[in-house]
């Protein structure tokens, strides 16, 4: 027999045990209410009754076993039984015991009135037993082997004693795969302090993780307040994070209001959750008002924005969402997922590279969208000054010609995703995004779409940034490498960079530059000690922090605005306007036509004719 017949097997195997059991039982609680009736003395039952339970038994059994199948006894994980199948159960068992009155008025075999009750409440009993039964000896074999001290699983912490932290304990409780043993729980509710969620006590409040770490010997902490704010989170991982334990937390409220709360959503902590401000939020109808029914196209709906792009607007109901992106792996990724999450969505992935005219004009004639966002670019500042002429082709020319294909079809809006790294730029990477933003610039003024650009800091989690690359230098023991100990940068997470671009989109009438307020910089230093830390290692310890120095068109600090531009409101409070900056656009249009040669002929002097246009641009 082949393994898919043997698979299939196991649950009707199951099914049958569980027939056998219940007509067992049925037949004892029937007897046994007779027999408890009179006494639990055979020779004071009367001998009517004993007829009459011969007469009914075959049936009702018949009858109940029908009844179970009806309310689904017969179809529930019992591993995982909880109140809705005890409920099941009550009213199967009440029913059938209804049903068996009935039968038994009907055809004259009555039963003393005692009986009808006492053989419910031993089937509901008898019933209870064998289908709770596993799971509570389970419980008692974990209960047994925690007091021997047999148990070699890993001693952990919950944080929140909340709806989230019960279902967290309910399935380490009932799993037979999770090696997790919950020491205490840690709630800043001080009316729960002292008592037992599901026998596990509530030792106290924030104050206590330390002591409670030592104490119990904690290995790991989960942190379960998905509803916790950003502050009251920031400020409890603080003490997390100095305690060497590794951490895990729920993604967020949706989980909890979804019921989708379990050991295997937990994520690791992740940096984002110490930085201490406020997500970006956007105005949903706004954004809804300007993409839902249009057709939208996304360039490099590959990479990490791109894809994040992609994912946001398919929620938004476009009428088509096109893909661009020269990567087939990371197209065909996000291609995938979006089929899984959207299948109504009507979307087109397209493998083009920005750089080549006829292709982007082909694609726009066929498709004619009416939202364009722009996000191909090579990024990766040391790469982009080993190879500044590829950082012209692709960012500068790209746009360019993307921008023209734009405005050749009618496009309604153009949004470009540009970086602070494009103010007064000492790296080729951000100088060619200047060009881009003036490229915008120039292309609003004759045209009657409406180009605008977004810029903002370092983002992430994204492909290539500071965060995933740390993660695996810690992943591989070190060292982590920082370039040096006071260089600093403005964070923002992917949805946050997403958001702006997608309210910037709604809110633009055509040349702006749209800067997000991102807070207080981070020190890359702090990242480091703080993503160590989360990782349950101690920085300079277990894990060496390697200083490499700048590398090449490497800033300090990043700006976010040039001193010539001023900000402006919008109607999100984190989002404002860059007023731009005027220049001679017949010159700069000439001076793309001699950097395009320039690039063409793979020329070393790029950097020079860069800093011609962009004259804040400096390099060594």
């Amino acid at each position: 027999m082949d393994k898919s017949k043997r698979i299939t097997q196991i649950p009707v195997n199951r099914i049958i045990a569980l027939v056998m059991l219940d007509t067992i039982s049925i037949i004892v609680s029937a007897f046994g209410a007779l027999y408890i009736r009179y006494d639990f003395s055979f020779s004071k039952m009367e001998l009517r009754f004993l007829k009459a339970f011969e007469h009914i038994i075959i049936p009702n059994v018949l009858f109940t076993l029908v009844i179970f199948a009806l309310w689904k006894l017969y179809k529930s994980v019992w591993r995982y039984a909880s109140a809705n199948e005890l409920i099941n159960i009550v009213f199967a068992t009440s029913f059938s015991t209804v049903v068996q009155i009935v039968f038994c008025y009907a055809s004259g075999q009555k039963l003393p009135r005692g009986c009808y009750v006492l053989y419910w409440f031993l089937l509901t009993i008898m019933i209870c037993g064998i289908r709770f039964g596993y799971r509570i000896l389970r419980i008692l074999n974990k209960k047994r082997t925690a007091l021997v001290g047999k148990n070699q699983g890993t001693n952990t912490m919950v944080i929140g004693a909340g709806a989230a932290g019960n279902m967290i304990l309910k399935e380490i409780e009932s799993s037979q795969y999770l090696n997790i043993q919950v020491k205490c729980i840690i709630d800043d509710q001080p009316g729960c302090h002292g008592k037992l969620l599901r026998g596990v006590p509530i030792i106290g409040g924030r104050d206590k993780i330390l002591d409670a770490v030592r104490e119990y010997g904690i290995d790991e902490i989960i942190f379960a307040i998905p509803s916790a704010g950003v502050q009251t989170r920031k400020e409890i991982l603080d003490i997390c994070k100095e305690t060497g334990c590794k951490l895990r937390t729920l993604p967020g409220m949706y989980q909890l209001i979804n019921g989708d709360v379990s050991v295997s959503k937990l994520k690791e902590v992740d940096i984002e959750d110490l930085l201490g401000r406020e997500p970006i939020s956007i105005n949903t109808e706004e954004v809804l008002g300007y993409v839902s029914g249009k057709v939208v196209l996304v360039t490099g709906g590959g990479g990490s924005i791109g894809s994040e792009l992609c994912r946001q607007i398919a929620a938004h109901h476009p009428k088509q969402l096109v893909i661009v992106d020269i990567y087939e792996n990371n197209a065909y990724e996000i291609q995938q997922e979006l089929l899984r999450k959207f299948p109504e969505l009507n979307q087109e992935v397209l493998i083009a590279s920005v750089r080549n005219t006829n292709r982007m004009n082909q694609i726009f004639a066929t498709y004619r969208p009416d939202i364009v966002y722009h996000a191909a670019a090579h990024k990766h500042v040391p790469l982009m000054e080993a190879s500044p002429n590829e950082a012209i082709k692709n960012n500068v020319f790209g746009t360019y010609k993307t921008a023209q294909a734009a405005d050749r079809y009618g496009v309604d809006k153009f949004v470009l995703i540009s970086t602070d790294k494009a103010v007064n730029p000492t790296n080729i990477m951000g100088a060619s995004k200047r060009i881009c933003e003036m490229i915008i610039q120039m292309m609003n003024h004759r045209s009657r779409t409406n180009f605008v650009a977004v810029r903002f800091g370092n983002v992430l989690g994204s492909n290539g940034s500071v965060i995933p690359l740390f993660k695996q230098q810690i992943a591989e023991g070190g060292p982590v490498t920082v370039t040096h100990p006071d260089i600093i940068r403005y964070f923002m997470t992917i949805p946050e960079a997403v958001s702006l671009v997608l309210q910037a989109g709604a809110y633009a009438k055509g040349g702006e530059i749209f800067v997000l307020d991102m807070g207080e910089p981070v020190k890359i230093l702090d990242l480091a000690v703080n993503l160590i830390k989360l990782s349950g290692y101690r920085p300079g310890e277990d894990i060496e922090i390697r200083f490499t120095g700048l590398r090449p068109g490497e800033k300090m600090y990043e700006e976010l605005l040039m001193d010539e531009e001023g900000l402006k409101k919008t109607g999100n409070k984190m989002i404002f306007i860059g007023r731009p900056i005027e220049f001679d656009e017949e010159e700069f249009e000439e001076q793309l036509k001699s950097l395009a040669e320039i690039v063409k002929e793979e020329s070393s002097d790029v950097r020079k004719s860069v800093q011609e246009i962009i004259g804040t641009y400096r390099y060594e």
